[in-house]
């Protein structure tokens, strides 16, 4: 069936939305190819795109077809109650509560949220409740024009992809998501709202994470939700183990339209504005930033009266020296531990778990691969979880969650800073304290924006002319490529191996002879190609202007 065709479907369908009628009637021909080329694919666990009108959109429509395969894979394997949570989005509450409608109208009961909850929160929530899987109604970090939809298992871990790919057969398996409604007697009773029960047993979670209770805490910190549905755990959690911080305002009431913010990405430096502005009348040591729903979290620190914003890949490294540190010094054993990070991710986290002599394991992007490996180690017994990070700003440190979680992350850096406050020390210092044991890393990324059907061929035509022929480096010599689409690892030489222990992915990766690497890999969740690089050398400032050479090469190696 043609865009054209399915437009046509949709246009005339009595029980499409009023609202997203109106819409169709003004499309232009080109957004309409755009919104209607394809259905909107499961990505990371679930569905993630721009909101509107069309099959490739997140309206109510693709919601319910996505809850009503859900549905039928969980009633195909007798399988019962989801938790449902949602963040400070449009449309974010409707669709949550539409879900619930749409599962009541299946027989399957629901834990509901009453209001905005993060997304550790709802991953807490599924393991409390005992639930068979968790819904969560968010686009994380992304513009406000967009939204999402996340899937969780029983383990409060997002569906990996043996079981995304069961979940998505039933969605594809639907063919008019326009037929999907609630049922008019729909038994209401199967429908639980959760109120401040779970928050206070996630709070109290979170608190027990403390190493360290009886530092020093006569220090200031800034902190911004980003409008977002981090702001009562995070203040209430920090507020309950001592901190002083001090919230900006503005920043933090339910807002989906992100008014009081550049940006609601800790990745990006726009995001920081509210903080800094706070900090001039308050003159904070820490600055603490999260995404709307509440799992990346960033930071900024204050060192010799300068503004220092630390990447994710340096807050986890500091993260976990501090975690590790803090065991060493207290004693703290455990079997074989172990801690987590991903392929796209620096190297200076495997060094420091090294230098601590814990190992480190790689995943493939994406929390959930994380989340899968504390689950499978949990149940064997073979090691234990010290830590998990990834470069894009999301950290564990206790996995009574099952995914990234902004609110321990806050809650264990301020532990840090009070800790290195104490020997005289920033964040900083702490970070460049690294530098020095292990090396210096400076790590960066970029992205290729190929929106709408044109741009999803040419990210299809990178990624193919890239395996036919390989990137280059100049002065540098790549060692090794590993191929996770087509599970090989090629040599400098020639040489071939499998490449075993990951599911099929498509990312590239690249080894080079000085201790760097290239990754480039499409997103999962939108249209667009990212490229990591991460650069060695013997100071900062070298690694630094090293990896700004290879991004200018690659820039253009892309285009």
């Amino acid at each position: 069936m043609s865009y054209q065709d399915v437009y046509k479907l949709w246009a005339n369908h009595p029980n499409l939305d009023k609202e997203l009628k109106k819409e169709l009637a003004d499309m232009s021909e080109k957004a309409i190819e755009d919104a209607f080329y394809t259905d909107i694919q499961f990505g990371t666990a679930g569905i993630r795109g721009l909101m509107g009108a069309g099959s490739n959109r997140i309206n109510i429509h693709t919601i319910r077809k996505a809850t009503q395969g859900y549905a039928n894979y969980l009633n195909k394997h007798n399988l019962n109650n989801v938790a449902i949570g949602y963040d400070n989005r449009y449309n974010s509450r409707e669709l949550a509560y539409d879900s619930a409608a749409i599962l009541a109208s299946n027989g399957i009961s629901s834990y509901l949220f009453d209001s905005l909850r993060p997304t550790p929160e709802l991953s807490f929530a599924v393991r409390y409740y005992h639930c068979a899987g968790g819904i969560m109604i968010t686009a994380s970090h992304n513009p406000k024009e967009y939204n999402g939809y996340k899937l969780y298992d029983d383990t409060g871990c997002q569906l990996i992809p043996e079981l995304a790919d069961a979940v998505s057969k039933e969605v594809n398996g639907i063919s008019d998501p326009l037929a999907i409604v609630p049922k008019d007697d729909y038994d209401k009773s199967l429908i639980h709202i959760i109120n401040k029960e779970v928050d206070e047993a996630y709070w109290q979670a979170v608190l027990s994470i403390s190493l360290r209770k009886d530092l020093n805490k006569d220090f200031k910190i800034a902190f911004s939700p980003e409008h977002g549905a981090s702001y009562i755990p995070v203040i209430n959690t920090m507020k309950m183990a001592g901190y002083d911080v001090y919230e900006v305002k503005e920043q933090s009431t339910a807002d989906p339209a992100f008014s009081k913010t550049k940006s609601p990405n800790p990745e990006q430096k726009e995001a920081y504005e509210g903080v800094l502005k706070l900090d001039n009348e308050i003159d904070a040591d820490l600055f603490l930033v999260c995404d709307p729903d509440g799992d990346r979290m960033g930071v900024g620190v204050k060192h010799q009266g300068e503004y220092i914003l630390l990447n994710g890949n340096q807050t986890g490294a500091v993260l976990l020296e501090y975690i590790l540190r803090s065991r060493d010094e207290l004693g703290i054993k455990v079997h074989n531990p172990v801690m987590f990070n991903t392929i796209v991710t620096s190297d200076i986290g495997e060094a420091v778990a090294n230098y601590h002599h814990v190992e480190c394991e790689k995943t493939l992007t994406g929390f959930k691969f994380i989340g899968n490996k504390v689950y499978q180690y949990e149940k064997s017994g073979l090691k234990t979880y010290v830590f998990g990070y990834e470069e894009s700003y999301g950290s564990l440190i206790s996995p009574f969650v099952r995914d990234k979680d902004a609110t321990q992350a806050c809650l264990m850096l301020a532990e840090a800073c009070a800790y290195y406050r104490e020997k005289g020390q920033t964040l900083y210092d702490a970070l460049n304290d690294i530098f020095s044991k292990v090396g210096a890393f400076f790590d960066d990324q970029f992205s290729v924006s190929l929106p709408g059907a044109d741009g999803a061929k040419k990210l299809k035509e990178i990624m193919a002319n890239l395996r036919k022929e390989s990137i280059t480096i100049p002065d540098r010599t790549i060692l090794k490529t590993e191929d996770y689409l087509l599970r090989k690892t090629v040599y400098q030489d020639g040489k071939e191996e499998e490449l075993s222990g990951y599911d099929i992915s498509d990312v590239l990766k690249y080894y080079l002879d000085d201790g760097s690497f290239v990754a480039i890999r499409p997103s999962g969740t939108e249209p667009k190609c990212k490229i990591y690089l991460s650069t060695k050398a013997n100071t900062y400032q070298e690694a630094k202007d090293k990896a700004e050479a290879f991004k200018l090469h690659l820039k253009e190696l892309i285009k």
